[in-house]
């Protein structure tokens, strides 16, 4: 058996698998920090590491020491101050366990917990942690890009680590046999004719006997001069590259920019908008995104402008559902992407443009989706969108989803609940 000791350090030079063990012993600590530390946040600044403090009496370690009390008559070696049958005073304080803690003040001073940072990385592992997109599932080969390594028999050439030995021992044992085979045959008919002669009473100085044994000699030699191994007997197992199929996957990400937005309203939008592009920049390769903004019409925007744009006007939701399906025409056939879309608004819409979003979820857009989840940003009655959307979640429960949000706090709880990873 081997073992394998990572001995790398980290940036503060300590050892890397005990930091992991310690964020593995304080993960319920960490997981709440970071989603308060969301809530927290600025736009711009959700993807920097954190400062996570633990409270000083979840870190104590368990010990084994001697109790208060009992009877003893020992004197300790090194002892220059007590004799036999001398009593040894109480140690002075409080609490009655003799500890040295400061415990409570009248001065407004105490322990203060303990901080650490973690990571980027660290932060961004425990953020998504157990989220993934729903429904995704293999489509085609996506480019040169992944491979696996096959099995493919066996080859003469190769490197030492590949080495086959029991095929390379089976080459050199049948070598060994076709080039001694005539010899050992040979051989075995001189020892029967010795035998036979030594029994006849055929004398050490008979000049057959002693050809006879010359012979032997030589051909032992000679069977004795084979290689047990040769380079020409080694053989390698052989492993071929061979493609396989990778998930592509779309993320439309729709956004409400009407004038009933106001500017609290848009930055819960953001914030969840951006959320969802840290996840799929973190966890998949090959994800594309596309940034639709819209009011009365619907427009195709870049992250940028996604994110920071000013433009304004009337809402008529159905226009973005309208260039979300002309896109997917274009340019993602939904036969080889796994396609999904993320909409965001406050439930304001046009007069009767509420059933036209529910005939384009249901007839052009959700068969053809993995998963669409629709987030309302209110703290007031729902509208006709909201009523809309329920008769397409009952229509297609597994490939959409809805929520609501009010505040801050609710972000990364309700985007936790849209894209929790399933168990089968």
């Amino acid at each position: 058996m081997s073992y394998v000791i990572d001995r790398r350090l980290n940036s503060k030079k300590k050892s890397m698998v005990n930091r992991q063990r310690f964020l593995r012993r304080y993960r319920k600590h960490i997981k709440k920090a970071v989603s308060d530390a969301v809530d927290k946040r600025s736009i711009t600044d959700v993807e920097s590491g954190e400062n996570i403090s633990i409270p000083s009496r979840d870190i104590s370690e368990p010990i084994f020491h001697h109790g208060d009390g009992g009877k003893n008559t020992r004197v300790l070696p090194g002892n220059d101050q007590f004799v036999s049958g001398d009593h040894i005073p109480r140690p002075e304080g409080g609490g009655g366990g003799g500890g040295s803690g400061s415990g409570a003040s009248d001065q407004g001073e105490g322990e203060d917990d303990f901080v650490f940072q973690i990571s980027q990385e660290e932060f961004l592992n425990f953020l998504f942690e157990d989220l993934a997109l729903p429904n995704l599932v293999k489509r085609q080969l996506s480019g040169n890009e992944e491979f696996e390594l096959r099995r493919a028999g066996i080859s003469n050439e190769g490197s030492p680590g590949k080495v086959n030995i029991i095929r390379s021992l089976r080459s050199a044992n049948s070598r060994r046999i076709a080039l001694t085979a005539k010899k050992r045959r040979r051989l075995a008919e001189i020892e029967e004719q010795l035998e036979s002669l030594r029994k006849a009473g055929g004398k050490a100085e008979d000049n057959k006997l002693l050809a006879l044994e010359e012979e032997a000699k030589v051909l032992r030699a000679k069977i004795h001069r084979i290689p047990w191994l040769d380079d020409f007997d080694l053989k390698y197992n052989l492993h071929v590259k061979h493609p396989i199929p990778t998930s592509k996957a779309v993320m439309f990400c729709l956004m409400d920019v009407s004038g009933s937005m106001d500017q609290a309203t848009k930055d819960l939008a953001k914030r969840f908008f951006l959320l969802l592009y840290l996840f799929l920049q973190r966890n998949y390769e090959k994800t594309e995104v596309v940034f639709i903004r819209h009011h009365t019409s619907a427009k195709e925007v870049d992250e940028q402008e996604f994110f920071y744009s000013r433009e304004t006007g009337g809402t008529i939701v159905s226009s973005a559902l309208k260039l979300m399906d002309d896109v997917l025409q274009t340019r993602y056939p939904a036969g080889e992407w796994n396609i999904y879309g993320a909409q965001a608004s406050d439930g304001d819409n046009w007069n009767d443009d509420s059933e036209v979003c529910y005939k384009l979820l249901t007839e052009k857009l959700l068969p053809k989706l993995q998963y669409f989840s629709y987030i309302e940003i209110t703290s007031r009655e729902h509208q006709a969108l909201w009523h809309a959307y329920e008769q397409v979640m009952s229509d297609f429960p597994h490939t959409f989803a809805m929520k609501q949000l009010s505040n801050v706090g609710d972000i990364y709880p309700v985007f936790r609940q849209l894209f929790q990873k399933k168990t089968v």
